[in-house]
Parts: C-alpha cells; structure tokens; sequence
C-alpha cells in the first residue's frame, strides 16, 4: 500500500528560506528536496549545505545539483554561526557537496565551519556530515581536529548498487571513513536508503559492517525519487519491514537505530544526540 506524504507548511518553509537566501546560505533540506522540510523548519531547525550548490560527483539518486563548482564563500562559516544564534538552535548540522575539485575535499572549510560556531556559541553541539575526503585520513583529521560531536558519513546503499546509483564512490572507501573517526575517539554516525533493488539479506550484510567498527547511530529510510529523471524507486518499505531490518540492527549490538520512511541522516539530530 502506497503511503501518503507528508504535509508541508508552505509559510515555515519561505519564511526560513528567505532568511539563509538573504544571507546566501544554502541548506541540504532544499537542495535534495527532503520530504520532512516543513517539519524541521516549522521547529526552526535545518541542516547547513557548506561548499556551494553545485556537486562534483554523479549520485543518480540525488537532487542535489551537479555543475561547475562555485567559488568557496570564506564568510560562510560565520555566517552560518550568527545565523544558529539567530535561530536560537542548541544543535547544529553541517553538510556539504562533494568537492572533488578542492585539494583538501573542503576539509579545512569544515573545520572553519565547526570553529565559527563554537566560538559564538561554545555550547551548541555541532554535527558534520562529511563526503569522503578520497579516504585522505589527514584530511579526515582536519575536520576531526575541530571537535564535532557527531562525526557523519553515509554509506547511502548496498556495496552492490554502488556502481548503479553512487557513480564515483566506493563503499570500501566510506567504511574506512567511518572507522578512522571511531578509531580516534569520536561518536559516528551513517545512513542508508532503501528501495533502490537491494535484498534483505544485502541490507544486513551493511548493518554487520556497521557493526564491525562499532558505529554509534544508523538511520534507514525509504529512497523516495526527488523526480522522474533520478533512479527510480523500486520498492516501497511497509512499516513492518522497516521493523524487522531495525530488529536485526537491534539483535547484533548497533547501539542506536532510527528506520523508517521518512529517516533521513539528519532527521530529529538533535533528539537523537
């Protein structure tokens, strides 16, 4: 059974975007065409896109534009910082596109990003949700050396359909991300989509591996295509098998799992921390 979407409140959402627009911020929230951006705007949260608009990696299955990157805003970092203050926010998500183009994939301006906001607001807890950095564990340092309190990267899907729908990426590659930032002492966190052609048995498989270098928080959600031209969805997830995959998660040791349709990887961060 089809499940109905979620109701989207048109005045929260154009009273925070012409907020990051006067400021020429950008958040992930509108440029992947997340499905619970009425929700998080109505609470006055969003998760911060850094870097640009435009992404240097083909994910078919992404919203996100790809184009010729832009030029790096050496403001933004503050202007993200004044602009939680403004929101009044206690916990703060930071993305970005992946800039394949920048020696450093954007590290330092990461950290930058991190830094600003601690210095404004020495109490507000801040999350990174991080592209891969080509594996460079010094760039991984970079970003590490801020302090985050989240330190994320998403596997995204089944090492299988990686070639199909993550052109660009290499599962091994992210899972090494993943676990240099355990290793180092920091709490880590990864997302999955499902419905892109994945089996159960697939999707275990990537839980065992999350398992293995001890991730803190998995979330799982159903792929939903941002339009007819992305990767199609190929199955809908119904409630209970949303349940059974979180059960699984449960009965092997994953210490936080957060599943269902509409999870996102930064969906309820802050509840969650």
């Amino acid at each position: 059974m089809k499940q109905p979407k979620k109701k989207i409140n048109i005045a929260d959402i154009t009273a925070l975007e012409k907020n990051f627009k006067f400021k020429g911020l950008n958040t992930v929230c509108q440029s992947a065409k997340c499905p619970n951006i009425g929700e998080c705007f109505k609470k006055r949260t969003a998760t911060f896109l850094i870097l640009g608009r435009y992404c240097t990696r083909g994910c078919d299955f992404c919203a996100v534009e790809k184009y010729n990157p832009e030029v790096v805003d050496i403001n933004e970092p503050y202007k993200i910082a004044e602009t939680i203050k403004e929101l009044g926010l206690s916990y703060s998500v930071i993305t970005s596109v992946t800039r394949d183009d920048l020696t450093d994939g954007g590290a330092k301006h990461f950290a930058k990003t991190v830094n600003a906001i601690k210095i404004v607001l020495p109490d507000n807890k801040v999350e990174v949700l991080v592209p891969d950095f080509f594996g460079d564990t010094k760039l991984i340092d970079v970003v590490l050396n801020a302090k985050p309190d989240v330190f994320s990267h998403n596997l995204e899907t089944v090492p299988d359909l990686y070639g199909k729908a993550r052109k660009g990426a290499s599962y091994s590659r992210s899972l090494s991300v993943l676990k240099y930032a355990k290793s180092a002492g920091f709490k880590v966190k990864t997302g999955i989509m499902v419905g892109l052609g994945e089996t159960e048995p697939q999707i275990f498989e990537v839980i065992k591996d999350v398992k293995n270098i001890n991730v803190d928080v998995l979330t799982i959600g159903q792929y939903l295509a941002p339009t007819k031209e992305h990767y199609p969805a190929v199955k809908e997830y119904n409630p209970e098998e949303f349940k059974v995959i979180e059960n699984f998660a449960v009965s092997i040791g994953i210490k936080q799992i957060i599943s269902g349709r509409y999870v996102r990887s930064s969906y309820l961060a802050e509840e969650k921390f």
